[in-house]
């Protein structure tokens, strides 16, 4: 039987051969340029994906939260991370020392206070932690400026006891409000090069930056190409999704991980109903060029106009007129990662046959 009549609805569905040539990819790509490739895990949160991450030679994983990389630590499959974000009070320092006797761990810091708790922590559990510093590229989230605030800030970590500067990292994230490809390898080149100088700066003043590490998976093929990056952190690229080819590198046929979803409702000639909402699909907004809640890959034409919880409201062309209640359609999600957060399981196809399940192992580990 085909997946598209033998699993019920809605479901995430992962083509296997379009997830490996991705992750081929990428990890060619990181070998040619000499570049360590430390994946964000956040995208696909299962074991089975990071045990092929690391088969194509990934130097680490990264994680956001401690319970992600805790669950694949749970799994077997992490014994080298980055977690990517500020670690802050007691009970998350208690379970980062925990972490650290099962795993090669280094953390981001982009303040003094951060930075000094985790010392302390450390230097009384009689342990060494690495960190980066986080560098503020464009995205204006979390990170320090680059230039001389990293520059201030390196010097007062150099002096914490317990704790061993490694280097810089960035989320370059703010290329996806880029509306051109010119756009955003500008945007992407210039994050490389803050974080080039900035290391520099730190070097020509007597303190180590050996890792300089940018990630974002629109930006990866523009950021790493700046000399002196040495670390790329991508995520997305190991399913893609609807932002991911608007700029013409990919295109919808790369996207290996789909949302499949049954029509139960055409109240109206140009609309139909799918039990795809909100629960599934996420409100992520689409990209700056395009409109809807994911792209529909049996009819590009049409739009995901509407979501409620359970109910994905999508406008028709008229080439989708035929379409009838009880037809499945696939579609690519505008986020996947938030997708993927929303789902217990992935069903994994190869050409109409579904040949496992992977188990979701991170999912709603936010804290």
């Amino acid at each position: 039987m085909r997946y598209r009549e033998e699993l019920d609805t809605p479901c995430l569905v992962v083509d296997i051969d379009r997830l490996e040539r991705n992750i081929a990819e990428m990890a060619a790509y990181a070998r040619e340029r000499g570049l360590a490739l430390r994946p964000h895990i956040k995208t696909h949160k299962t074991a089975e994906i990071a045990r092929l991450q690391r088969q194509h030679g990934v130097s680490g994983f990264t994680c956001a939260k401690l319970g992600e990389a805790e669950a694949l630590a749970d799994a077997g499959v992490l014994d080298d991370v980055l977690l990517a974000y500020q670690i802050v009070g007691e009970q998350k320092i208690r379970r980062l020392l925990a972490l650290m006797a099962r795993a090669k761990v280094t953390v981001a810091v982009d303040g003094v206070e951060v930075a000094e708790a985790l010392s302390r922590a450390v230097r009384e559990a009689g342990k060494t932690l690495d960190v980066l510093i986080e560098v503020n590229t464009g995205l204006n989230r979390a990170g320090v400026e680059p230039g001389e605030p990293v520059l201030r800030l390196a010097r007062e970590v150099v002096q914490m006891p317990g704790l061993r500067l490694r280097g810089l990292m960035t989320h370059e994230g703010h290329v996806g409000r880029a509306r051109t490809t010119e756009e955003l390898a500008q945007m992407a080149r210039r994050a490389g090069t803050d974080m080039v100088e900035s290391a520099e700066l730190l070097r020509r003043a007597g303190i180590s930056a050996e890792v300089v590490s940018v990630g974002s998976t629109p930006a990866a093929f523009y950021t790493t190409a700046v000399p002196g990056i040495t670390e790329m952190r991508p995520g997305t690229y190991v399913f893609y999704d609807n932002a991911s080819f608007r700029f013409g590198r990919i295109g919808p046929e790369r996207c290996a991980l789909r949302i499949l979803a049954t029509v139960i409702s055409r109240p109206a000639a140009d609309r139909a109903v799918v039990d795809a909402g909100s629960k599934t699909l996420t409100m992520d907004p689409p990209p700056p060029d395009r409109s809807g809640h994911g792209y529909v890959v049996d009819y590009p034409e049409a739009t995901v106009v509407r979501l409620s919880e359970e109910h994905g409201v999508i406008e028709l062309p008229p080439s989708a007129r035929g379409l009838r209640v009880g037809d499945r359609v696939e579609i690519i999600p505008n986020h996947v990662c938030p997708t993927v957060n929303l789902q217990d399981e992935l069903f994994v196809v190869r050409g109409e046959e579904v040949i496992g399940t992977w188990r979701v192992v991170a999912r709603g580990k936010v804290r």
